[in-house]
């Protein structure tokens, strides 16, 4: 009897140690520990990636930014050549008219000036001294509004005027540069239709196409500056004509 209790008692000690030598599910305690991992690493890297993809969209939006400013600037600095240069050819025409005109006293008889109190000199101005008045009121003096009232007066007393291209062309600018844009079309389209041969033409259409950009009209805008760089090519007013396009 004490040898079966013995016996028994080493089998149950047996089966005791196999048990607890039995390895634990290792694989499973893996599969649980290792899965959380895995997805806080893919949602780590999705994050790393949005945030670069948002960064590269900010950098790519800032670009853009930086060329439409360039853009701008550009076509600023072409319009203010633009501007300098019809100043200097202004200049030139005022030389040649002051040549002209010592030539002409030179050769004319010596007259006696005539005095007269109550004479109005703003009514009784020659077609050329009219002309030039109304130019330096804008150029010399800066009166600006009284200008639009001397060329409208000269354009209404002096209609077959040899300036009424320069003066209507004149008269377009200052009234673009008040924001009366269909008045100044009007002007702009005078000098484009009726004076083929002006050297103000080819200003008067890329300032018509401006008119037209500024009253949200592009595709009358492009028609203008089209013509423009078709029958004027090499004309600067042409070149800006093609930068004001590029933006349409």
């Amino acid at each position: 009897m004490t040898s079966y209790k013995f016996i028994l008692g080493l089998a149950v000690m047996a089966s005791t140690t196999a048990i607890a030598a039995e390895p634990a599910p290792v694989l499973d305690i893996n599969q649980q520990s290792v899965q959380p991992a895995q997805s806080a690493d893919v949602a780590t890297l999705q994050r790393t990636l949005q945030v670069r993809n948002n960064a590269l969209n900010d950098m790519q939006q800032q670009v853009d930014e930086l060329q439409t400013e360039l853009s701008e600037l550009r076509g600023v600095t072409e319009e203010q050549a633009y501007t300098i240069s019809q100043i200097l050819q202004r200049q030139r025409e005022l030389y040649q008219e002051i040549d002209r005109r010592l030539a002409a006293a030179q050769a004319a008889p010596k007259v006696p000036p005539v005095t007269n109190s109550n004479v109005n000199y703003s009514s009784n101005l020659t077609e050329n001294e009219a002309y030039d008045h109304a130019v330096n009121l804008v150029l010399k003096e800066k009166k600006y509004d009284q200008a639009i009232t001397e060329f409208q007066s000269f354009n209404q007393k002096f209609p077959n005027s040899s300036y009424s291209a320069n003066a209507h062309y004149w008269l377009g600018q200052l009234l673009f540069n008040k924001g009366k844009l269909n008045e100044a079309g009007a002007e702009f389209s005078n000098v484009i239709n009726n004076f083929e041969n002006s050297s103000k033409r080819s200003d008067a259409m890329l300032k018509l196409g401006m008119v037209e950009q500024k009253l949200n009209n592009p595709q009358k805008a492009k028609t203008i500056f089209n013509q423009l760089i078709n029958e004027y090519a090499d004309s600067s007013a042409a070149q800006l004509a093609k930068a004001r396009l590029s933006s349409l």
